[in-house]
């Protein structure tokens, strides 16, 4: 349970923006656009080049509970994929495809997908996707309970639809909004366990 001095943010972290507090090759890190106390640290990851909701805490049992494989925490993505995605994708990733994670084959775990109208709720990226280059692209919202190693971006690619911007907007009932690209906000324990349905 969520302690009297464990302390809990969400964040919308930004395109561009490392999953960690120090800068690192010429990339930001969270510690340049949010202050907060020292001992807090971001739970699970993003990578630079995706957009959306992290967890920060202090409490150090939460990255256990919520990141343990034997959990399967739902987690939700929108997607903006090349191409118009048909049915027969959304059937492809519905059954799990196989992907390549370090070399070996790995035979993904089903993936909730369909296709949504995410663009007229989230902000033109920094910088934007060339849609000049990309004429034709589609939106899909993907629920996964795994988290391999840039699996969202595989799965797509595995249905012949490459990602071209990735944002999660929620971990079971946590939701990324209203938070805008770069905002933050502090959550009570209480509320953050339940919504994570860590009781």
């Amino acid at each position: 349970m969520a302690g009297k001095d464990h302390l809990y943010f969400i964040i919308h972290k930004p395109y561009g923006v490392l999953s960690q507090f120090t800068d690192e090759d010429s990339n930001p890190g969270l510690g340049t656009i949010f202050k907060l106390p020292k001992d807090v640290y971001p739970v699970g990851r993003l990578d630079t080049d995706s957009e959306g909701l992290l967890i920060l805490t202090n409490d150090k049992s939460l990255n256990a509970r919520l990141l343990h494989p034997s959990n399967e925490h739902k987690r939700t993505y929108w997607v903006e994929v090349e191409g118009t995605v048909q049915h027969k994708a959304l059937e492809d990733l519905a059954e799990g495809p196989t992907i390549r994670i370090k070399g070996k084959e790995h035979r993904s775990l089903p993936v909730e997908a369909k296709i949504v109208d995410a663009s007229d709720k989230l902000a033109d990226r920094n910088p934007p996707v060339n849609h000049k280059k990309y004429t034709e692209t589609t939106w899909l919202e993907l629920k996964l309970t795994e988290g391999k190693n840039r699996q969202v971006r595989r799965l797509t690619a595995a249905v012949g639809h490459p990602t071209l911007r990735l944002v999660r907007v929620a971990i079971e009932e946590l939701s990324l909004f209203p938070l805008k690209s770069g905002e933050i906000t502090q959550v009570s324990g209480s509320v953050l366990m339940r919504k994570l349905h860590l009781g």
